[in-house]
């Protein structure tokens, strides 16, 4: 990796290496813009898009238009936004087609005719979901990831992780700025090798930082889901929506750790059916979409299971596939089975929920656009309004594609039609005094089991208030430790966590309605 830059300017600041950000970013490379793309990780090509393993909406060909909306609203709770479904539904498999499969060349499943075949998950109402076996999302971050290297005004930054976004009215050193409309003007960025903060100005800026699951105890995602975006859009003003959506995937492999393998939605698509530890297809006691229902209510129905039976965890049963076929459809989720000791052709699998997916973020148009200036959202972090109030199966690596390049095209007609202003802004200021990594493991301990103890799948004020009263004070402690401590990714994602698990708690306490994974027994 090149060493920092004390002060470096690009046409488009890229945060997040997930296909959202990857999208934007080899859009806008496309249309002849100098991109800088920052990732936490080395591996940049590893985030929650990486560990997608069910596959894409693609498209089936008896689907309508009228089709994609009825299973979205259905999935959603009936609060998606229509629009943004059509514009799925447009835009959807034509870039699959001159993207993925074209320009990348995804090795998805195929019909032995040739063609991409197709698998059918929950809510869907008929299969129209591309996969590579189950490993997805693994198989088109590789090729993107590998793809964008190759293009020259595309400038990778592994090991980075965004501060705080530069706004004019925060950061410029111009008084005078303050009476501009509220515009974002690039990021500082905390350089995880040299331990130097320096800004990248940009005239245009795309959060794709991803979503929050690590905010809770149980979760499928990865280590750095813990809310950066949000937190960073919250504090230079944009307006979030929808943050109490928090979608939990109700069949998670069972561990007595914290850490949750995910059993892809695609295994119940296949004809897996849940059973609880009588050996009962308890679904359809709930649902008549029995284990195919959405995921709100299967995650519901399962812990409702669990408290009825007092165990520990439901079963997924498999158990009428061949060894040979599972292998070869899921070979990643058989492999990990087996390193459990757990053998999915003749045994059920344990299985319980673990949050997921946030569903609302970061208010955006239809093409990326927040409510600053110059200041985009794709991907998990923003709330385009097509997951409603819980996420359709697979669709999230489809959003990730479609409106990751929409806002990276726009970009391009935006600089050339709009008067820029780059401020001047001041250095970093270092503080110097030192971390204590035991203050933030336990506050990071203490968010994560408030979390999923008190703002989880079923809710109610007392367990709200609860969480409120903890959370609080532990943000207030955190600001102030953070004030005064010198800066790692460690404490820059606490403090963007303590602020994150607010926006969720407050979203949580203000609607007193339940609705898709919002659910309160009050």
């Amino acid at each position: 990796m090149k060493a920092a830059e004390p002060y470096r300017m690009t046409d488009v600041l890229v945060i997040g290496g997930g296909l959202a950000g990857c999208s934007a970013a080899y859009a806008a490379a496309q249309a002849g813009l100098r991109v800088v793309l920052l990732t936490i990780n080395q591996d940049a090509s590893v985030s929650s898009s990486y560990y997608a393993q069910g596959g894409i909406i693609y498209k089936n060909p008896a689907d309508t238009l009228a089709d994609y909306i009825a299973d979205f609203q259905e999935s959603g709770a009936q609060l998606v936004n229509e629009k943004v479904v059509e514009a799925i539904y447009t835009n959807g498999p034509r870039l699959i087609e001159q993207i993925l499969i074209g320009e990348l060349g995804v090795p998805f499943d195929r019909t032995p005719q040739g063609d991409i075949a197709l698998t059918r998950e929950g809510v869907h109402s008929r299969p129209r979901i591309a996969f590579v076996k189950d490993y997805t999302g693994r198989a088109i971050q590789e090729r993107f990831h590998k793809k964008i290297r190759q293009v020259e005004n595309i400038e990778v930054l592994p090991n980075t992780t965004c501060v705080d976004l530069i706004t004019l009215a925060h950061h410029s050193l111009n008084p005078l700025h303050i009476y501009e409309p509220s515009t974002c003007a690039g990021a500082y960025v905390y350089f995880q090798d040299s331990g130097e903060i320096h800004p990248i100005l940009a005239k245009q800026t795309i959060l794709a930082s991803g979503g929050l699951g690590r905010l809770y105890l149980h979760t499928s995602n990865p280590y750095h889901a813990r809310g950066d975006g949000y937190a960073m859009a919250y504090r230079a003003g944009a307006r979030l929506m929808n943050m109490e959506y928090l979608q939990f995937h109700p069949t998670t492999l069972f561990s007595t750790e914290d850490e949750r393998f995910l059993i892809s939605e695609a295994v119940r698509g296949e004809g897996g059916i849940l059973r609880n530890k009588d050996g009962e297809d308890f679904m359809p006691r709930y649902h008549p979409l029995g284990s195919l229902a959405p995921r709100d209510v299967v995650a519901r129905s399962v812990m409702q299971e669990i408290s009825r039976t007092k165990a520990h965890f439901v079963y997924l049963d498999i158990t009428h596939k061949s060894a040979d076929w599972l292998k070869q459809r899921f070979p990643q989720i058989y492999e990990k089975c087996l390193s459990v000791k757990i053998d999915m052709a003749t045994e059920w699998i344990p299985v319980v929920p673990a949050a997921h997916f946030e569903c609302g973020g970061v208010a955006v148009d239809l093409l990326g656009n927040t409510t600053i200036r110059r200041l985009k959202a794709v991907g998990e972090v923003a709330c385009t309004g097509l997951h409603g109030a819980n996420r359709l199966a697979s669709s999230s690596l489809l959003e990730c594609l479609v409106f990751g390049t929409l806002a990276g095209r726009d970009c391009a007609e935006r600089i050339g039609s709009v008067e820029i202003i780059t401020p001047q802004v001041a250095p970093w200021q270092k503080e110097t005094e030192p971390l204590d990594p035991d203050l933030i493991q336990q506050d990071r301990l203490t968010i994560r089991h408030t979390m999923w103890n008190y703002v989880g799948i079923v809710r109610n004020a007392k367990k709200l208030d609860r969480a409120g009263g903890i959370l609080w004070r532990l943000q207030q402690d955190i600001e102030k430790f953070y004030a005064h401590s010198q800066l790692n990714d460690e404490l820059i994602g606490l403090r963007n966590a303590a602020t994150t698990t607010l926006l969720v708690l407050h979203a949580a306490r203000l609607n007193k309605f339940s609705r898709g994974c919002h659910y309160r027994v009050d």
